[in-house]
């Protein structure tokens, strides 16, 4: 019981800390402590025998363990969503696409360029940075409460994009080495999916700001809004989006040889493809490519460090209770994976850390019990996407106070609803296709 108690408790102290605004670096290793202790976790090698679990060496694996799979992912996706960035290919296409649908629908303009942008490689931060200006500039004109920016940049890039069939991200990927499986995994019912996401997502957003008018409420402009000047030397849209179709194609063409390191090829196309086409837009290729390589090395440090708190909490005796009465539910085999994944996502406030920590354990035995790994891929990659949207989320915290400086109080109502409560609904949805044999 007091296992239990530390295993949740610590969850939540990492949520509150979180939301007051501590630093993940901090805030994981001090609750991941608070785990351990209470669950009887030695804290040193030393004070174990045999090389039994301590707070200290299962932390640390974590930590470096996700750096040491991941590392290359990170580096080459965050250099290519900032060369995008600083050619203006980026802008490019955002404007490109707002152009086509209209002012009007200036909410629908923001999730279809996160959309675009997330599906074709480029970093879930980094577009939440590159499109954040368009999307306050286009709230400003369009008088739409600014709270639901947030939601709206979170829709577009965490939803039916991230975790659907083909997408490069990494939440996609990481199945792959566990399953044996490819990025295309049940990509029939995933179409399914991402289209009830995007239609029924798009109503929701809709019908959240509708209500937001009716009440009164408007954008406010701030002093400290700062409106970017916009490029007028951007290049051709049509040219901007063919690196992303370079990063497609060839992460297509050698994903069965190469598996996941063909993401890392797939990416430095695109770098190289971006460089070429627009070499006489860039501001800054040196500079962006610096500065994507530190933007990497934040961007998974904070996810290694929740990492490595999962690391902690997977060395428990209260883990272990909670896995085995979440894969001996009854019913579907795929129900189990995906509560099984979405809850250790949701403890460590990532949807590539909860992969990374769950399908080690989870996946010899599920493929034991003759479980479709096409099926299993597709489901823990959709159900990854839902708890990792708690709160405490370095993708939710970076979003909404880094970015678009909202408070947790304003703008998590909307963007929990879109990023959590959603891709719960298109787990469920691909678990009852899935059982008809659809996409077996």
């Amino acid at each position: 019981m007091l296992g239990m108690i530390g295993l949740f408790g610590g969850l939540a102290l990492l949520i509150f800390l979180t939301m007051k605004g501590m630093n993940l670096l901090i805030v994981a290793p001090i609750t991941a402590l608070i785990v351990g202790l209470l669950n009887g976790l030695p804290l040193f090698p030393q004070l174990t025998e045999n090389e039994g679990a301590n707070f200290l060496t299962n932390y640390m694996s974590g930590f470096t363990g996700f750096i040491a799979s991941w590392y290359l992912m990170f580096l080459t996706g965050a250099i290519f969503g900032k060369v995008m960035e600083d050619s203006g290919a980026a802008d490019s296409v955002s404007q490109w696409i707002v152009n086509k649908i209209g002012m009007k629908q200036a909410a629908l303009a923001i999730v279809v360029a996160c959309a675009v942008l997330t599906y074709g490689g480029v970093s879930l931060f980094v577009v939440a940075f590159s499109v954040y200006p368009m999307a306050l500039s286009l709230f400003k004109q369009a008088d739409l409460p600014r709270r639901f920016i947030p939601a709206a940049l979170g829709f577009g890039s965490t939803t039916f994009t991230m975790t659907s069939a083909g997408s490069p991200e990494i939440q996609n990927w990481i199945p792959i080495q566990f399953l044996g499986t490819t990025p295309y995994a049940g990509w029939e019912v995933s179409f399914i999916v991402a289209v009830f996401m995007m239609v029924f997502g798009y109503w929701w957003l809709k019908k959240m700001i509708n209500k937001a008018l009716a009440n009164g409420e408007r954008f406010v402009s701030r002093e400290t809004d700062i409106l970017t000047e916009t490029r007028t030397d951007l290049p051709n849209p049509i040219l901007s989006i063919v690196p992303l179709l370079v990063v497609l194609s060839i992460s297509f063409a050698f994903h069965k040889s190469l598996g996941t390191s063909a993401l890392i090829i797939a990416l430095t196309g695109g770098i190289l493809a971006s460089y070429l086409i627009n070499k006489k837009f860039f501001r800054n290729f040196g500079g962006a490519v610096g500065e994507g390589a530190m933007g990497a090395i934040i961007a998974i440090a904070n996810t290694a460090a929740v990492v490595g708190f999962g690391g902690v909490v997977k060395a428990t005796p209260a883990f272990e209770s909670a896995v085995k009465i979440m894969t001996d539910i009854p019913g579907s085999p795929l129900v189990g994976g995906a509560l099984a994944v979405a809850v250790i996502a949701g403890l460590t406030g990532s949807s590539s850390g909860g992969q990374a920590i769950a399908l080690p354990l989870l996946a010899p035995h599920y493929l034991d019990l003759g479980v479709n790994p096409e099926a299993l891929h597709r489901t823990v990659a959709i159900s990854s996407g839902s708890l990792d949207s708690l709160p405490q989320g370095g993708y939710v915290v970076t979003t909404i106070r880094s970015i678009c400086g909202e408070t947790h109080k304003d703008a998590y109502p909307a963007f929990g609803a879109l990023t959590v409560i959603l891709p719960i609904l298109g787990v469920i949805l691909a678990v009852i296709l899935f059982s008809f044999g659809i996409g077996i």
